[in-house]
């Protein structure tokens, strides 16, 4: 299934982009997994509903469900048009108990593990952004340059995919509209900001989204491997600036893969500020606000249980132009690594890629002290927020009244996170380091 879904997509990437742009107008969807017949705008899924290109919905990825029979984990997409979409869920079963665990696209986890007891049922609301490779920027058409392992992904195609997992998955309804007014948050990065496609690996960005409800859309547009300069030189900011509305934020986190460029002019204080420059004015222009992170640190420890600072004088640059330029700036460098020291060295290993190789049935243990699992990234996120509610930035009106503040130098029990694996799993690291 997954094959010939990957041979569709390529196959629409080949057609003219005008076509591109005006195939899939529906935009608002209501869907019943309990009942048996359509009713008043409501359409009942039926086990056999397969996604099909001709129908536009339907259970995906070789899944299906069943609500009298069981409670397996499942995907469902619908083919929406690229923007954000006001989603509406109701989790719950009149026959049996329930704890769904509810994500979006490559796995933006949007609600924790959710319990219903046998009869009872909650209603949540949040906002889901999809997007696709072509973009309008100043009336001239253009199109991302992705890298072929992206073609796979969830998050460029024509579809909004739903993952209902947990250990006893029940949906009845989802309702999905079209929504231009949630304010928008798009994140610049590499691969410690990227939806990561497959466990065990995962990043801030993709969970993120679970502290935010109604009224506001996270658009992650990281990929690992890269650097400020190529994210700008693979069209990607073009494509935020295409989707940007006035008064939206542009969130940017570089520094990793920077720190590795050696061409002529490349480094901390020239090259890289003047790629962040770039970030500014263009945001600025389009009217939207930027706001700077420090990017993530890694998992080095000193002999006296501090963490060494590997990004040189790259966080120091980033605070430079902040300053100069007036940017809201989050220190993520400083914030990882007081939890790193927190936690300890051996146990800091829990908010990373760190797995026996039999875990996940791969050639060798896995010891990843930059790419964080999602836990970690679960912690990250917290620590995002934290730094929003610092600068007081209008994101924070739209948290989820379970919220509670966080301190990066007391951090959470690896076990406070539930997060049952999807099934897809890639054990290669990913680009970067």
């Amino acid at each position: 299934m997954k094959s010939k879904l990957s041979m569709l997509f390529l196959l629409g990437a080949c057609a003219t982009f005008s076509f591109a742009q005006n195939r899939t107008e529906k935009t608002d969807y209501e869907f019943s997994f309990v009942n048996s017949k359509d009713k008043g705008g409501v359409t009942a899924v039926h086990p056999a509903d397969t996604f099909s290109e001709e129908k536009g919905w339907g259970y995906d990825f070789g899944t299906s469900w069943d609500q009298k029979k069981g409670t397996a984990p499942f995907y469902f997409s619908v083919n929406v048009p690229d923007g954000n979409y006001k989603v509406t869920v109701t989790l719950g079963s009149k026959r049996r108990a329930g704890a769904t665990v509810v994500r979006a696209e490559n796995r933006r986890l949007f609600l924790q593990n959710t319990v219903t007891g046998k009869g009872k049922s909650e209603t949540f609301t949040f906002v889901v952004n999809k997007r696709s490779p072509e973009y309008v920027l100043d009336g001239k058409p253009g199109k991302v340059a992705l890298k072929p392992r992206e073609n796979e992904y969830k998050n460029w195609d024509r579809k909004l995919t739903f993952e209902f997992n947990g250990e006893a998955p029940c949906v009845q309804s989802l309702k999905i509209e079209r929504d231009t007014t949630a304010l928008t948050v798009f994140l610049c990065g590499n691969s410690t900001v990227v939806d990561q496609a497959s466990d065990p690996y995962a990043s801030w960005g993709q969970l993120v989204t679970c502290w935010l409800g109604d009224g506001i859309a996270i658009s992650n547009h990281g990929e690992s491997g890269l650097t400020a300069r190529t994210f700008i030189g693979g069209h990607r900011l073009d494509k935020v600036l295409s989707m940007l509305k006035p008064g939206d934020y542009v969130v940017c986190e570089f520094g990793h893969n920077d720190e590795k460029e050696h061409r002529p002019g490349d480094g901390a204080w020239y090259h890289y500020t003047y790629q962040l420059k770039i970030f500014v004015d263009m945001v600025r222009k389009a009217g939207g606000n930027i706001i700077f992170c420090t990017p993530t640190a890694r998992r080095n420890f000193e002999d006296n249980g501090k963490i060494r600072n590997t990004h040189g004088e790259f966080p120091a640059a980033m605070k430079a132009v902040a300053e100069r330029e007036n940017v809201p700036l989050i220190d993520l460098t400083a914030e990882v690594t007081k939890m790193y020291e927190a936690f300890g060295e051996e146990n800091s290993k829990k908010t990373l890629v760190h797995y026996p190789k039999a875990m996940f049935n791969s050639e060798k243990d896995l010891a990843d002290n930059t790419h964080f699992n999602p836990f970690g990234a679960w912690e990250i996120s917290k620590m995002m927020v934290m730094g929003w509610k610092n600068l007081g930035l209008p994101m924070v009106q739209y948290l989820r009244p379970g919220w509670t503040d966080f301190d990066a130098a007391a951090p959470d029990a690896p076990e406070a996170l539930v997060w049952p694996w999807s099934g897809d799993v890639n054990t290669t690291k990913p680009d970067g380091n």
